[in-house]
């Protein structure tokens, strides 16, 4: 009983897994990201308590100022010289004057309390805030008028020198830390991607030079069995015939052979090799299937090539155009060159292609027949642009018209 390829239950396992290692990663991910959320949502809320209680201990010592300032006596030098010395001690910047804006006690450098508009700038500095105004203070000496002092003072800015740098990195760290993550998964992918694909070109290498080895014995088998029937009285026609489908099956094993080894390249005739491809495949075709090719009356126009593999391109292209005719229809097989270049290109009149699908139909897997693996032009692509270092594409398609693929090559004499 053969298994549906929809119930594989290795490929089941495997995609399981899969699922659940990138199930893991992604709640790993996610977790990490969180806690660095939490930790720097947790470091900002420290960072504000500890300045709203620096803030608040600056608070106290101005109001501690205003409390010196009106129980003392400043027109007396001895009390002022003691407040300067306090005021020297004093982390909050302080300036008191009086009406005048004469200073009388200052901690600020002697460069700027002696340079009157300096001081002058600073004082209309600190009277900014008008969340934190200055103080005014009525002082009675116990004789005298009442004499006025206005306590100007500077709060830190803790918001900007309180690990402002720290606080921008932990805000900026989780993005930052989302972004290695999606590139750590990308590079992950591809790397997955890469050995997944290495090893199924593992195995459909393997599988060919496989089915290589097992149709060397029947093939030399049927070779035997033709040299049989060419001496007994048969239609020698018809053994002809045979001996050239034994010729055309034993190229395919030589082609299946080459797989995954490196192509040897040699200065070839490319219109003697399209033109053997296309006059085997001139005797199989339908009866109204008209398969057209002038190359042989050309001249020789020659390119490097692996001619195993590059008859075994002619043949996938000519095989899709006859499944694009369904039983009727023409086949043109042009050879033509340039002053750099060698083209082939394979047209029908089919069904044509969407020009959406132009180059999906080189993808490995993509079909539009209900038999076939889609492979034909995948390997098609590959043998022409990885080991003949060429291009082929769909140059013309119309969807009821028909198809023109293109194949093209470097000159010989460019080489």
């Amino acid at each position: 009983m053969k298994l549906s390829s929809r119930y594989n239950p290795r490929r089941l396992f495997s995609t399981r897994r899969r699922t659940i290692v990138i199930a893991v990663g992604l709640v790993l991910a996610a977790l990490s990201v969180y806690y660095t959320l939490t930790v720097s949502t947790n470091m900002k809320h420290e960072d504000e308590a500890a300045e709203k209680q620096l803030r608040s201990d600056e608070l106290n010592a101005v109001e501690m100022w205003k409390d010196i300032v009106a129980s003392t006596d400043l027109s007396d030098p001895t009390k002022r010289g003691l407040l300067q010395k306090l005021a020297e001690h004093t982390s909050v910047p302080i300036i008191i004057a009086d009406k005048r804006l004469d200073t009388v006690v200052s901690n600020l450098p002697d460069e700027i309390t002696s340079d009157k508009q300096c001081l002058m700038d600073e004082i209309m500095q600190m009277s900014g805030d008008a969340s934190y105004p200055p103080i005014e203070v009525r002082v009675t000496p116990r004789f005298g008028q009442e004499d006025v002092y206005t306590i100007y003072y500077d709060l830190t800015d803790y918001s900007s020198l309180m690990s402002s740098a720290h606080r921008q990195a932990l805000s900026v760290f989780p993005y930052v830390q989302l972004i290695i993550i999606a590139i750590f998964a990308i590079f992950a992918y591809i790397a997955f991607r890469s050995t997944q694909q290495n090893e199924q070109n593992r195995v459909w290498v393997g599988l060919a030079k496989e089915t290589a080895h097992q149709l060397g014995t029947p093939t030399s088998s049927l070779l035997g069995w033709i040299e049989y029937l060419r001496s007994q009285p048969v239609d020698q026609m018809a053994v002809d015939e045979m001996s050239k489908d034994l010729a055309h099956l034993m190229k395919i094993v030589d082609r299946f052979s080459k797989i995954g080894a490196e192509a040897q390249l040699t200065n070839a005739n490319v219109n003697e090799v399209v033109g053997d491809t296309v006059m085997y495949f001139r005797r199989r075709v339908p009866r109204n299937v008209t398969l057209n090719y002038g190359g042989l009356a050309m001249a020789p126009i020659t390119a490097p090539i692996n001619v195993a593999l590059f008859e075994w391109v002619v043949e996938n292209l000519m095989k899709n155009s006859l499944d694009a005719l369904q039983g009727k229809g023409t086949i043109d097989v042009v050879v033509g060159e340039s002053k750099e270049s060698v083209y082939v290109e394979v047209s029908d009149t089919g069904k044509g292609i969407a020009k959406s699908n132009w180059e999906r139909i080189f993808e490995p897997g993509y079909t539009t027949k209900t038999r076939g693996w889609g492979l034909g032009l995948s390997l098609a692509r590959r043998i022409i642009e990885d080991n003949h270092k060429g291009k082929i594409a769909v140059v013309r398609s119309e969807l009821g018209k028909g198809t023109t693929i293109r194949v093209t090559l470097k000159r010989a004499d460019n080489e």
